[in-house]
């Protein structure tokens, strides 16, 4: 890698990620933004992770899964049990919760991705209303209907809770990304634009779903994990297929395939969600508008499988610049 290239993928990026993380944490510390800001902020941060979920599963591996907010309440549930009754430190909770919830994402996933069709859809979304109603019925461990309290660091302190959520979202983000460029990633990739073609090549089509299900069953586990660690709070409302379809709209509105894309919508619809809460129950016809109207005018979503790139950022704006002096000197000549 040359330095220009190393100063694109690695240095640039990397500072990014520094100053999103570090900026907003100091200003939460010192009091310029308030609480409720903050809370959006966590918030945006735990639906770009469960955005990032749906993401591998439907717009990289290229099969539909309805039940991600199943997996995210089983890894928060975990989450509570683990450190409630097994006492175990938050941290070894957390990754132990998303470890369990990517072994539930194999036992469902080894029978029917074998299967072609949208057989995966219709067992994730049973799935999701199967853990709803098993957590509703099992009052001693889950508290039923009602839910159950879990009181953590994160959960009283916004300053630690925004730099530990957004600094697990940007680890997730570069694992990722880091995955899709790997043989495994670009496997992945063969079998979701023609299974036929990857099967001839040698490529194993049910080794690499399987893998990229379970990625994706061991992402919606942290996400659900670091929920209930920040709101303190859980019901099993939150496995319900409502739940799901609003992560779904993340991903098809930022771009099947796109990680920036599904960052960027789980942002942009969270913040909207906030800014127009003062239309009340109003406020939930915002999602089926906006994907009526990206439908319409761009089916393929925010982004489409685009990625934000400092090269290609770079590349435009020194293009832009050249068409704006031809320009000129062209008026020069007349």
């Amino acid at each position: 890698m040359n330095k220009k290239n190393f100063v694109n993928k690695v240095v640039l990026p990397g500072a990014l990620a520094i100053v999103a993380a570090v900026v907003p944490f100091v200003l939460i510390q010192i009091n310029l933004l308030d609480g409720y800001s903050a809370q959006i902020l966590i918030m945006c941060a735990i639906n770009a992770i469960m955005a990032l979920s749906v993401n591998i599963i439907c717009g990289i591996t290229g099969q539909l899964s309805l039940g991600q907010a199943g997996f995210m309440a089983l890894g928060g549930y975990a989450t509570i049990l683990l450190t409630d009754m097994a006492h175990l430190p938050l941290p070894v909770s957390i990754i132990l919760a998303a470890l369990i919830t990517a072994f539930f994402g194999f036992l469902i996933g080894f029978p029917t991705l074998r299967l072609e069709g949208d057989y995966l859809a219709i067992v994730t979304l049973a799935f999701g209303e199967i853990i709803r109603v098993v957590l509703v019925n099992l009052k001693d461990l889950t508290g039923g209907p009602n839910g159950k309290q879990f009181n953590t660091t994160l959960t009283f302190f916004d300053g630690p809770a925004f730099f530990v959520i957004t600094g697990i979202l940007i680890l997730i983000i570069i694992l990722l990304q880091n995955f899709i460029r790997s043989t495994y990633g670009r496997a992945i990739l063969a079998v979701r634009e023609d299974e036929v073609a990857a099967n001839a090549n040698g490529i194993g089509v049910f080794k690499y779903k399987m893998i990229g299900f379970v990625i994706a069953s061991f992402v919606a586990g942290i996400g659900g994990a670091l929920y209930v660690s920040r709101i303190g709070f859980i019901k099993p409302d939150q496995a319900s297929f409502t739940k799901s379809i609003d992560y779904l709209i993340f991903v098809v509105l930022g771009g099947m395939g796109s990680t920036t894309g599904a960052i960027l919508a789980a942002y942009v619809l969270t913040f909207l969600q906030e800014v127009l809460r003062f239309l009340k129950d109003f406020r939930l016809l915002i999602y089926p508008v906006v994907l009526i109207i990206v439908m319409i005018f761009r089916p393929q979503g925010l982004l489409g499988t685009k990625e934000f790139s400092f090269e290609a950022l770079f590349a435009f704006f020194k293009n832009f610049g050249k068409k704006g002096s031809k320009g000129v000197e062209k008026n020069v000549r007349k």
